[in-house]
């Protein structure tokens, strides 16, 4: 029996099923990823009932989560994490780089806006009580996604180091440090030390660019992988396992709708970005005692609930009385098991929700009706809003000096000068002092100590302070011997 080999296919039969140029790469791309299956699961997910404009809050979240990821990219390239030159970089930003002031603005509006948009998309599973069903996992994941970006507007909250920033930071340092048995130890951690400084900033500063993000990325994961798996609720009327409606895929309608909710957030966020920028105060002085701070409208309600906590109860509003209301919160799906849905037919769940959001907006009321109603408290208020204005007007004013230039060569030499400019840091010198020994309001002028005095006679004030720098201020510096050699050091390479 003979065997005859295929028949070779004409070219002109090779021309017709060759797929036209150009699309060969897209073929070739999809034999070596498989990028087309990937499409068909995300597009084609079914959702029970069909599209709406109800459920675009999810994809809003995820379009704002990578605007604050690229905004922040930009702002990350001028930034420098130090209490030496934060504040400069951010102005800098602000006054200079051309659109530094419209992205700086953009980031900052954007983590008001995903608080929000976080908060309406539990509101509404709640209310729809999506949170049946086999999605337990999925709501407690997305409470602790507000968590998270909670602690992520906390952390990047100091980043700028203006006034308002350090001493609504050094509040919220010090509330963490009324924590029962371990308070303290978790305030240290989070400044780095007993006060807060440059190990503070770059504490923060990591935990917004890199720990809380990268935290939160897996988090989105988890919940987008989540949701897939339970699949959509779905309408109210539906049943919280097995809708039993028709579905409608997830593309096109729905992705139209979530693309249109998502240019409306970020248009809305442009316009505001462009026509009111984000305020930048001025420089942290940990010396002013006059300051008043006050937080972001978010963190308001927390600020007028612990006014009514003191003493020994302050530990029963700090932690009892929020560790409950979070713990019913985060095990919800396990308290409430009923099939039941439709809002109306569980007036208790949705009154307690509608009181919760009440009590929360009334807290965030009394503390501005506070702010008003105390004369003095009024004027100061006003007072930092006027200088907050005249630092915003005021032209850009590089840091950067002869001076400052010549003591960093002389740290680049020296290393027990270096180290002691960490210990001068460290200490808040510099806040009386200001950076490099030039001299504030507050204090004189430390350039040339070094000339006039020895190391010995320098080591004996900063010890035991003359009669007229006690009266200036000075307290005795308990710090170790080395960092005292370290200091003196540093105080005489101030030439």
């Amino acid at each position: 029996m003979t065997s005859h080999p295929p028949a070779s296919p004409s070219p002109g039969s090779l021309r017709e099923s060759r797929p036209p140029s150009r699309f060969r790469f897209v073929e070739w791309l999809d034999q070596r990823t498989g990028f087309r299956s990937l499409l068909h699961e995300s597009l084609d997910e079914p959702i029970p009932g069909g599209a709406r404009f109800a459920y675009v809050f999810g994809s809003g979240l995820i379009l704002l989560f990578l605007s604050q990821v690229i905004t922040g990219i930009f702002l990350v390239f001028y930034y420098v994490p130090s209490a030496d030159h934060a504040h400069t970089t951010v102005a800098y930003i602000t006054k200079v780089v051309s659109g530094g002031a419209f992205l700086r603005s953009l980031h900052a509006y954007g983590a008001s806006g995903i608080l929000i948009i976080l908060l309406l998309h539990l509101s509404q599973t709640f209310l729809f009580g999506s949170y049946k069903g086999r999605r337990e996992l999925l709501w407690m994941s997305g409470c602790a996604m507000w968590l998270l970006m909670i602690a992520m507007a906390f952390s990047g909250y100091l980043l700028p180091w203006d006034q308002k920033a350090y001493f609504a930071t050094a509040v919220g340092t010090n509330i963490a440090s009324e924590v029962p048995l371990v308070g303290n130890l978790l305030k240290q951690v989070m400044r780095g030390g007993s006060e807060m400084g440059t190990l503070t900033l770059s504490r923060f500063f990591v935990a917004h660019v890199f720990l809380i993000p990268g935290l939160i990325f897996l988090l989105v994961a988890a919940h987008v992988y989540l949701f897939r798996k339970a699949g959509a609720a779905g309408p109210v009327r539906a049943a919280p396992i097995d809708p039993g409606l028709p579905t409608e895929n997830f593309y096109p309608r729905q992705v139209v709708m979530d693309m249109a909710f998502g240019a409306l957030m970020i248009g809305a966020l442009g316009v505001l970005a462009w026509y009111h920028t984000a305020e930048l105060g001025p420089r942290a002085n940990p010396a002013d005692t006059a300051y008043v701070p006050r937080p972001e409208w978010y963190y308001l309600p927390i600020f007028q609930w612990l006014k009514y906590w003191s003493g020994p109860y302050v530990v029963v509003g700090i932690l009892v009385i929020p560790s409950i209301v979070a713990g019913l919160i985060l095990f919800l799906p396990f308290i409430d098991r009923r099939p039941e849905r439709r809002p109306w037919k569980r007036p208790a769940a949705v009154i307690l929700f509608g009181l919760t959001l009440a009590v929360w907006s009334v807290l965030g009321g009394l503390s501005y009706r506070d702010d008003r109603l105390d004369t003095g408290l009024a004027m100061q208020l006003e007072k930092q809003r006027e200088e907050t204005e005249q630092f915003m007007q005021a032209p850009f004013e590089p840091e950067e000096s002869s001076a400052s230039v010549a003591t960093a060569l002389v740290l680049l030499e020296d290393p027990a000068a270096a180290r002691g400019k960490t210990v001068y840091e460290r200490e808040f010198c510099n806040a009386c002092h200001g950076d490099g020994g030039q001299g504030t309001p507050a204090g004189t002028a430390l350039v040339g100590i070094g000339v006039s005095l020895d190391a010995e006679t320098i080591t004996a004030m900063l010890r035991e302070p003359t009669p007229a720098m006690a009266g200036g201020g000075m307290s005795p510096l308990g710090v170790s011997d080395a960092d005292m050699t370290d200091l003196v050091a540093y105080l005489r390479s101030l030439e």
